[in-house]
């Protein structure tokens, strides 16, 4: 696949990129250029290959899955403007 001038300002337009008639030669020749690089990973032979996720082994390290409040209401109340009983205050609004 190549790219000429006029795909360039059209890509250009719908990604709402100024581009002047000065550098549309320069970003076609761009264009091109990432699209052959695309067009030799296609050839790469891929069978038998997993998929990943990561190029960095990782594992997940797992926990209970407990409900609990955290243990630091207090620490989080003391960021409110105003608390009563143990939640955040607000005003009332009524319309």
């Amino acid at each position: 696949m190549s790219v000429n001038a006029e795909t360039v300002k059209k890509i250009a337009r719908l990604a709402r990129i100024a581009v002047t008639d000065d550098e549309v030669p320069g970003l076609t020749e761009q264009l091109n250029g990432i699209l052959g690089w695309i067009e030799q990973l296609g050839e790469v032979d891929t069978s038998g290959i997993e998929p990943m996720a990561s190029v960095m082994p990782g594992h997940l390290r797992w926990r209970a899955d407990v409900v609990n409040d955290g243990g630091i209401a207090d620490k989080v109340l003391a960021n409110a403007p105003e608390a009563a009983s143990g939640f955040f205050a607000v005003p009332k609004v009524i319309e």
